[in-house]
């Protein structure tokens, strides 16, 4: 029995110093590839080595190789830089460089923005958009063709023949309509804004004095000028007049006439009343 424990007791010291001695000779290898492995490194870096930058970085920052020239220090972000994009993993968090035509990406299968020369397109850069899609120099994505688009057109006008509605048998007349959408590099084109055909209209003489537009709106400037002369009142304080042109001017003559015939009558009492005087004196004359 005493045996037995003192043969235990001398495996179980025999095991401890072969566990020690691996302890001790993987601290050596350590040492070995990290000769100046410090605990006490500054910039979020959990070990770092003189040579080397930081070998391993503090919770959440993420860990990422920086070229100087032709050596690589390793360095701990908050965030990957332009060009990376970052990967946690139980022990690391590491930043993994994007592919070469790749600007910025969210992972290694999806890139956000291309590098010069190359157009996005669903993740993928590419030096030529697919059919159906159609670069846009601008963004530096492929994007739909825009087509164009127009409205309605508007009503016909009226039948015009120089500028004129009336005088005339056939004439023409015009619609329009406007661009709602102007198209893309690849687009349709857009159509004609404005559309002009022949018309017939009822044959009918023109008022007198009526060129067009240009005619109504003297005709319009008489009949208001007239107007505003019928409206002053006479030296009688009577209404003002609404008799028409013709009215007026018979109403003139009928004056004239009423006049003639009472200066007439006042032409011969004058002579008599003349006479009369001349008498007078001819008997004051005798008589005296």
């Amino acid at each position: 029995m005493h045996l037995r424990l003192i043969s235990w007791f001398f495996i179980i010291l025999n095991f401890m110093e072969y566990i020690g001695s691996q302890n001790a000779s993987r601290g050596r290898r350590q040492r070995r590839m990290h000769p100046n492995v410090s605990q006490g490194c500054q910039g979020g870096c959990a070990t770092c080595s003189d040579y080397n930058g930081c070998l391993s970085c503090k919770p959440r920052l993420f860990f990422v190789l920086e070229r100087i020239g032709m050596k690589q220090i390793g360095v701990c972000l908050s965030s990957c830089p332009s060009g990376y994009y970052g990967t946690r993993y139980p022990d690391i968090n590491k930043c993994t460089k994007c592919k070469a035509d790749c600007d910025t990406c969210f992972n290694k299968n999806f890139c956000t923005k291309c590098k010069s020369g190359f157009y996005l397109h669903l993740g993928k850069c590419l030096d030529s958009c697919p059919e159906g899609l159609e670069a846009n120099n601008h963004t530096m994505e492929c994007v739909s063709i825009v087509h164009c688009e127009a409205s309605e057109w508007s009503p016909w006008s009226p039948c015009t023949k120089k500028g004129k509605t009336c005088g005339f048998k056939r004439g023409t007349e015009t619609r329009v309509r406007e661009i709602i959408q102007h198209p893309s590099a690849k687009g349709n084109l857009c159509p004609p804004t404005s559309e002009t055909r022949k018309c017939t209209v009822q044959r009918k003489k023109c008022q007198k004095g009526e060129r067009g537009k240009k005619g109504r709106e003297r005709k319009r400037k008489k009949l208001n000028k007239e107007e505003s002369k019928d409206a002053i009142p006479d030296n009688k304080g009577l209404e003002p007049s609404r008799e028409t042109p013709e009215q007026r001017e018979n109403k003139d003559k009928q004056q004239q006439k009423k006049r003639k015939l009472q200066d007439k009558p006042q032409k011969s009492g004058g002579l008599s009343g003349g006479g009369k005087l001349l008498g007078c004196g001819v008997r004051d004359h005798l008589v005296r």
